[in-house]
């Protein structure tokens, strides 16, 4: 016996007027999902301004009354057969499917795709059904509705059948099934009225209680985004609370999480809940909020995993299946922002492999953009490191959207992660991270007892344009104001650490590695670190930004000619008055509060 409580969620799709709101009123009708009085309403203020009913309006009317406590919004339609309760989610159009499908608001398991009989196979009733197979929606049925506009003509029905199963071959997809249907008379949603006698099919409701529940996300390997981190610090508190919801899974007190991308790790010492009394377990679908029995830095938009459990994609490149809605063409050497869980990363796009019409299937290699309504193949590269699943696996953690000016234009699945230039050293340093003995003095209690926020200071410029003069006064004015500070020489670790490669060849990488790795220590140890080196890359920066957490870095590029890709935090274009420099420097961390500013 199914279990009262049993939920699914749906999503219904299709072109403007093809009768999508028409289903969902009829639906609600149907199932006798409405307020009490609400139909009768609704069609007394029809007869009033003597226009006809339309079973369209329900939704509509509903929609404006959503402060009234019923259990209705834009985007969802709530309602329950005698097998289940469903969240219908209605998609008006692509950008608000979009939003629902990363927010998770949509866990669609299943789809109706809706299609008026008059009117036939459109432009949107191939790209919808395109959309519904890139998102991994296994169960899909489609609706051909208005079948009294056309006398409930067979002949019609089945050439419409005929031609988008055609069009649904192509892309691979099989649909559970197509139905006839009229919302509008009723005939074919809950049952038949023998306007179709020549179909001997289920109806609408049939279908959508036949429609298969997939794994309770409950059951899979546990994923939460961190949404944020929550400091308390009244009264003795000293609780540091990890944020975020459950997608998938469940722990409890004493569980060990890793948090990726920097493969951080602590082991749950409390379940936080508001206003409840602290819990044991959570589970998938609930908010929650972690202590855990250390003090690690983690920050939003990690991806909580627990030990014992597969582990997620951790990389800058993404092989992602993609579809485009921005106004504007999705273009090469532009910078978007990829919202993938809880990440805000800027992204561009490394290599469009293929892109699509979705419409009629016309693809295309040779392409520097990606126009709107296309669907493509593409290797996203991100700025930083994000950790994800790959869509198949997951679809809750392997979803996304693009960002671009404030608007989301488009957004997809991921295929896989790919190796990038960092993939050897984040195995290094996860494999540290994993391995890493904890000093009894947290970094929190050194930072409080110093007075400062261990810092990576690296000094870059050219050959000889004056980083190490003005890196070495640094450190004295930090030093002679109580600081702890210390400066890395790139002597230091080339005839030290690196005494074993250095007449290796190209060892650059491994020293750049390498040089990180003693910083990231004296880091630990709650030190201000001042390093140079001679013009760093972004390559460069990418490995020593794997190495040690990025919010720990500052960049300072010395001399007036910025001759590398690098981005920095302060340039200093004549570094010959040594004191001014400083004083921009000291300006730049007091500014950041990595060192205290009295006024």
């Amino acid at each position: 016996m199914i279990p009262k409580t049993e939920h699914m969620s749906l999503v219904i799709v299709g072109h403007v007027d093809h009768g999508k709101s028409t289903v969902l009123g009829r639906l609600l009708v149907d199932t006798g999902s409405l307020p009490e009085g609400k139909l009768e309403q609704i069609r007394a203020n029809c007869e009033r301004n003597s226009k006809p009913f339309e079973y369209a309006f329900l939704i509509d009317a509903l929609k404006d009354e959503q402060s009234q406590g019923i259990t209705i919004d834009s985007a969802r339609v709530f309602f329950r057969t005698k097998k289940r309760n469903y969240t219908l989610i209605d998609a008006p159009g692509h950008i608000e499917f979009l939003k629902n499908m990363v927010t998770g608001a949509s866990r669609a398991e299943a789809a109706f795709l809706v299609i008026d009989a008059e009117e036939g196979v459109r432009e949107n009733s191939r790209r919808h059904g395109y959309m519904l197979s890139m998102l991994g929606i296994r169960q899909t049925a489609i609706i051909v509705n208005k079948m009294d506009l056309v006398d409930f003509n067979k002949t019609v029905y089945e050439q419409i059948v005929t031609e988008y199963k055609e069009f649904l071959s192509r892309i691979g997809v099989t649909p559970i099934c197509f139905l006839p249907a009229s919302a509008r008379t009723g005939e074919g949603i809950a049952g038949f009225n023998g306007s179709m006698p020549w179909h001997e099919g289920p109806s609408v409701l049939e279908v959508l209680d036949s429609f298969e529940k997939e794994v309770e996300p409950t059951s899979k390997s546990f994923r939460m985004p961190v949404q944020d981190v929550y400091k308390f610090t009244r009264y003795g508190d000293s609780r540091r609370i990890v944020a975020g919801t459950v997608l998938t899974g469940s722990v409890e007190v004493g569980d060990e999480l890793i948090f990726f991308p920097s493969g951080k790790k602590g082991r749950i010492k409390t379940i936080e809940s508001f206003n409840t009394a602290s819990l044991r377990e959570i589970q998938a679908g609930y908010a929650a909020g972690f202590t855990l029995d250390e003090q690690i830095y983690v920050t939003r938009g990690e991806l909580a995993v627990k030990a014992d459990e597969p582990m997620p994609k951790v990389t800058t490149r993404l092989r992602v299946n993609l579809f485009w809605l921005g106004k504007e063409p999705f273009r090469k050497k532009k910078e978007y922002i990829l919202k993938l869980g809880a990440t805000r990363v800027p992204v561009h796009i490394e290599e469009i492999t293929r892109a699509i019409n979705a419409s009629d299937l016309h693809s295309d290699t040779e392409r520097d953009g990606v126009k709107r309504h296309e669907v493509a193949d593409c290797i996203l590269k991100s700025s930083r490191a994000v950790a994800f699943d790959a869509s198949q696996e997951s679809a809750l953690t392997g979803r996304f959207v693009i960002v671009d000016n404030y608007e989301i234009c488009g957004g997809g699945i991921v295929r896989e992660g790919l190796e990038d230039k960092q993939t050897w050293v984040r195995d290094k340093v996860f494999l540290r991270d994993y391995k890493w003995e904890r000093s009894a003095i947290s970094l929190e209690m050194r930072t409080e007892k110093y007075n400062q926020k261990p810092t990576l200071i690296i000094i870059t410029g050219q050959k000889n344009s004056g980083k190490k003069p003005v890196a070495k006064a640094l450190e004295r004015k930090l030093f002679s104001d109580g600081k702890i500070v210390y400066f890395l020489g790139i002597g230091n670790v080339l005839y030290g650490i690196d005494a074993d490669i250095k007449d290796t060849g190209n060892y650059r990488e491994e020293h750049i590695r390498r040089l990180s790795e003693a910083a990231n220590l004296l880091l630990n140890a709650g030190v201000i670190v001042v390093a140079t080196a001679i013009e760093l890359t972004s390559d460069d920066l990418e490995i020593i930004k794997t190495v040690v957490e990025p919010e720990k870095i500052e960049v300072v590029w010395v001399g007036e000619y910025v001759t590398t890709d690098i981005p920095n935090d302060l340039v200093i274009p004549d570094p010959r008055n040594t004191e001014e420099a400083v004083d921009l420097l000291k300006n730049l961390l007091q500014e950041r509060g990595i060192i205290f500013r009295p006024w």
